[in-house]
C-alpha cells in the first residue's frame, strides 16, 4: 500500500506538470501572423519586401505572412489595412507612404511599422524622429535632394532641371519643395511635370524633355512602377536622367543613380519587426534612417554618358560602388 501511495503522488505530480505545461507549449506552438502592405510592385519596393520576409524566416520563429499588393490604389490600401485588422495581425508592415498611413489610420491596436516613407513627419505616422507615436514606427528613405541635385550639376552641367513627380503621393510633394530650395540655391531653372497614374508617365517625359538639361526623380513608386517608359524618353532624347533609387537603375537607362539599398531597408525593417515582437514598444522605437556607411549606392550609366555627350569626371567614377558600361553592370 505504501508503494502504491508514492506511485500515486508521483503520477499526479507528473499530471500536474503536464497539465501546467500545456497552455504555456499551445501559445508556443500558435503561429503569429504578420500583414505586409506594398503600395505598388516595382524593383525598389519588391527589394524592401523581400528583406523583411528574409528577416523573419531567419529568425526561425513560426511567423505566418500575409502579403498584399494595392497596386498602387489608395482605396485598395484602405481595404488592405481593414483585412489585416479583421485578421488580427500581430503586427503589421506598410511599405511605401501610402500603405502606411492607411495601416495607421486603421490600426490602433497592434504595432504598425513603416518602410521606405520618405518623410514620415509630413505623412503624419510620427510627431518627431527621436520616438514613435503610440503602435507607429518604421524606417524612413528621406535623400539628400541638396547633394543629389549638385552633383548632377556637377557632372552633367545642366542649367534646367527638370522633375517628374505624382501629385497624390505625399513622400513626392515632399520631396518638390527640397527640389524647389535645391535649384534656388544652385541657381538652377526648375520646370515641374506632375502626373496622377504612371500612364501618364511617358508623355509627361516627353512634353519636357526639349526644355530641360536633364530629369531628376526622387522617391515616387508611381514614377518608378513605369520607369522604363521614362528611361526610354531620356534615351531618345539624350537626356541624362538622375534616380533617387538605384534599384530600378541596374539594368542601366540612367546616367547616376544615388539612393539606398531596398533590401537593407527592408533587412531593417524586419529586425525592427522582431524587437517588437519580443515586447520593445513602437513608440520608444526612433525612426530610423539608412545613414551608415554601406546601406547606399552610387550608380554611374557611362552608355548613358556617352549617349547624352557627357564627360564624367575621374572622382565620381571612383566614389561609384557601381558602373554600367557596355550593357553590363560591374560592381566595385
Amino acid at each position: 500500500m505504501k508503494n502504491l501511495l508514492k506511485v500515486s503522488a508521483v503520477l499526479i505530480a507528473i499530471m500536474a506538470v503536464v497539465l501546467g505545461c500545456s497552455p504555456k507549449k499551445e501559445a508556443n506552438a500558435k503561429s503569429i501572423k504578420i500583414g505586409i502592405s506594398k503600395y505598388v510592385t516595382h524593383e525598389a519596393l519588391d527589394a524592401v519586401e523581400q528583406g523583411v520576409i528574409d528577416v523573419i524566416k531567419d529568425s526561425g520563429r513560426e511567423i505566418s505572412i500575409n502579403r498584399q499588393d494595392a497596386a498602387a490604389d489608395v482605396n485598395a490600401a484602405a481595404q488592405i489595412a481593414a483585412q489585416f485588422k479583421n485578421e488580427k495581425v500581430s503586427a503589421a508592415i506598410g511599405i511605401a507612404t501610402p500603405t502606411a498611413i492607411a495601416l495607421a489610420n486603421t490600426i490602433k491596436d497592434v504595432p504598425v511599422v513603416f518602410a521606405a516613407v520618405t518623410n514620415p513627419i509630413n505623412a503624419g505616422l510620427v510627431d518627431n524622429y527621436e520616438k514613435g507615436k503610440g503602435n507607429i514606427t518604421g524606417v524612413s528613405d528621406g535623400i539628400d535632394v541638396m547633394s543629389h541635385v549638385r552633383i548632377f550639376k556637377e557632372i552633367a552641367k545642366i542649367k534646367t532641371l527638370g522633375y517628374i513627380y505624382t501629385s497624390s503621393e505625399d513622400n513626392s510633394v515632399s520631396s518638390l519643395a527640397d527640389v524647389r530650395a535645391a535649384c534656388k540655391d544652385l541657381e538652377l531653372k526648375l520646370i515641374e511635370q506632375a502626373i496622377t497614374n504612371s500612364s501618364e508617365l511617358k508623355q509627361a517625359a516627353q512634353s519636357i524633355a526639349g526644355r530641360v538639361d536633364g530629369i531628376y526623380i526622387t522617391n515616387d513608386n508611381t514614377v518608378f512602377s513605369a520607369l522604363p517608359a521614362l528611361k526610354e524618353v531620356c534615351i531618345d532624347a539624350k537626356k541624362p536622367l538622375f534616380s533617387a533609387d538605384v534599384t530600378s537603375c541596374t539594368n542601366g537607362g540612367a546616367l547616376i543613380a544615388m539612393g539606398f539599398n531596398y533590401y537593407k531597408i527592408g533587412l531593417a525593417t524586419g529586425k525592427m519587426v522582431l524587437e517588437i515582437l519580443d515586447g520593445k514598444k513602437p513608440a520608444d522605437i526612433p525612426t530610423r534612417f539608412m545613414t551608415e556607411p554601406g546601406t547606399g549606392d552610387f550608380l554611374i550609366d557611362l552608355d548613358q554618358a556617352a549617349n547624352c555627350g557627357i564627360t564624367v569626371p575621374e572622382e565620381y567614377i571612383a566614389q561609384a560602388n557601381m558602373i554600367f558600361q557596355n550593357g553590363t553592370l560591374t560592381e566595385k
